[in-house]
């Protein structure tokens, strides 16, 4: 009895992870005939899979070449061919809508709010944020399902580049492969711009600029604050959310990104803003640094160190608000 229920558990297991009906059907035979051929059928069986699994695992440590992204920006993306089989199933003369731009055309505060939504350690880490592994962790073991989460944004480009979106440890294994080649041969301005620009934000949306165009009629480089706080917001899936939409979900995140924003001093606030004018007015211009940044132009250690010291003193707690927030959410 106890030898059945384990090849049965064995068999849901295996069956989840890499569907395979043959090996279903073997493992049934096998508790039904409980012949001694069929046993060691059974026994070579596993051992055959376990190298199959081991060769398939493996070659992600040769392939893909990691070295191709410094130059080559990488279009249509694994993720972009899936969905592109999925409609073809579906029957659906969808088109994939996507425009390559420059993380300089890309606004700071677009780069900020993705990172705060996705990834608030990004420039810290080494592609792995082990806090939110553990976070969502104790999650799927309260909520008693594998739904894994705590993925940054080189975990989340290594899937959209080269894997698929199905959820199995198996993936997860060979995700964290390729993360860990992206993150020793990439440099973190260029992982972000990738990931900017092959992340899908809608229908057929992909990239920044393609998005900033179909919601906002306008530039990803001419982005306020706010619209990259509610096109950050729908990361988690694009598919269900709108951007300009009154969703509740949109509407609580993209406020809790704007708020973070403004408490790190990303955001100059709209009244400190009138005054810098009405001083300029009275000939009374005020020497101010942050008053010197420009959405359209604006280098990697502006989008890194806008107003530094403010964010160093107000990021933890921020951050952690964040969390509690979505925790109690």
């Amino acid at each position: 009895m106890f030898l059945c229920r384990l090849i049965f558990l064995f068999t849901e297991l295996y069956y989840k992870v890499i569907d395979v009906n043959f090996i279903h059907i073997l493992i049934l035979s096998y508790i039904y005939k409980k012949g001694k051929l069929v046993k060691k059928v059974f026994k070579y069986m596993l051992i055959i899979v376990a190298i199959f699994l081991i060769i398939d695992i493996g070659r992600y440590l040769f392939y893909p070449d990691i070295n191709e992204l410094k130059k080559t920006n990488p279009i249509p993306t694994a993720f972009m061919q899936y969905r592109i089989d999925e409609w073809k199933d579906e029957k659906r003369d969808t088109k994939i809508k996507q425009k390559w731009v420059k993380l300089k055309n890309i606004s700071p505060y677009l780069i900020k709010a993705v990172l705060i939504s996705e990834d608030d350690k990004f420039w810290k880490h080494d592609g792995f944020d082990t806090d939110a592994l553990e976070s969502a962790f104790e999650k799927n073991l309260k909520s008693g399902k594998f739904g894994f989460g705590g993925s940054t944004v080189s975990q989340q480009l290594s899937k959209n580049l080269y894997l698929s979106p199905s959820k199995n440890p198996i993936r997860k294994i060979k995700e964290a492969i390729i993360t860990y080649k992206i993150e020793k041969n990439i440099s973190k301005k260029r992982i972000i711009e990738i990931y900017l620009n092959i992340a899908e934000w809608g229908d057929g949306i992909f990239g920044i600029e393609a998005a900033s165009r179909h919601y906002f009629n306008k530039s990803a480089k001419n982005l306020t604050a706010m619209e990259a706080s509610k096109l950050a917001s729908v990361l988690p899936n694009p598919i269900i959310y709108n951007p300009k939409g009154n969703q509740k979900f949109v509407v609580k995140k993209s406020n809790r990104i704007y708020k973070i924003m403004l408490q790190r001093g990303i955001v100059i606030p709209e009244f400190v803003e009138v005054m810098k004018v009405d001083s300029a007015s009275n000939g009374e211009v005020e020497n101010d640094e942050s008053s010197n940044i420009e959405l359209g132009d604006v280098n990697l250690s502006q989008t890194q160190h806008i107003t530094k010291e403010a964010t160093n003193n107000k990021e933890q707690q921020s951050s952690e608000q964040v969390e509690q927030n979505e925790t109690n959410e």
